[in-house]
């Protein structure tokens, strides 16, 4: 697992929040073959009832925070008993989360990130993220870009 950049890479609370569901202890994956994570998504899209087992085996171990009215955030895929922050906590941008991890139906270790309209995963829709600044490759260089949401085409970076 350490042969990948991310994995174990310290995850920060974007902007200030509160903790509403945090699910932790899920194992993560070791081995990863095309065949039967092709299998593995086939079964989860047709069997996957969360009422009954929860998300975990989509989504590992996660994390929803509520950032403002109607907006929360989804983290997913967190290395298992890494998560640093309990439910009903509150949160302030930059905080330490977790781990970046390789749990649920992760092809690859990875942070899962995006917003969202609602807490419940079943019904949420998306909305798009807007991002204080970061850097886009226009003709070979590096231009710093502010206050806001990259498209689907760029080549983007974050500095420190």
């Amino acid at each position: 697992m350490n042969i990948c950049y991310c994995w174990g890479k310290e995850i920060y609370a974007p902007c200030n929040g509160k903790i509403i569901e945090s699910k932790d202890g899920y194992k993560e994956r070791h081995i990863v073959h095309i065949l039967t994570d092709i299998l593995a998504i086939y079964k989860n899209s047709l069997t996957l009832n969360p009422k009954k087992k929860g998300f975990q085996p989509v989504v590992g171990n996660y994390i929803i925070m509520e950032c403002e009215s109607n907006v929360y955030a989804f983290f997913a895929h967190f290395q298992k008993d890494s998560i640093a922050v309990s439910v009903g906590e509150n949160v302030e941008k930059g905080q330490f989360l977790g781990r970046v991890g390789h749990s649920g139906n992760s092809t690859a270790p990875h942070l899962h990130f995006h917003l969202m309209d609602n807490s419940d995963l079943t019904q949420a829709k998306g909305i798009s993220c807007a991002f204080e600044k970061y850097e886009v490759l226009q003709d070979g260089e590096w231009k710093t870009v502010k206050n806001s949401i990259p498209s689907d085409k760029d080549r983007i970076r974050f500095n420190k």
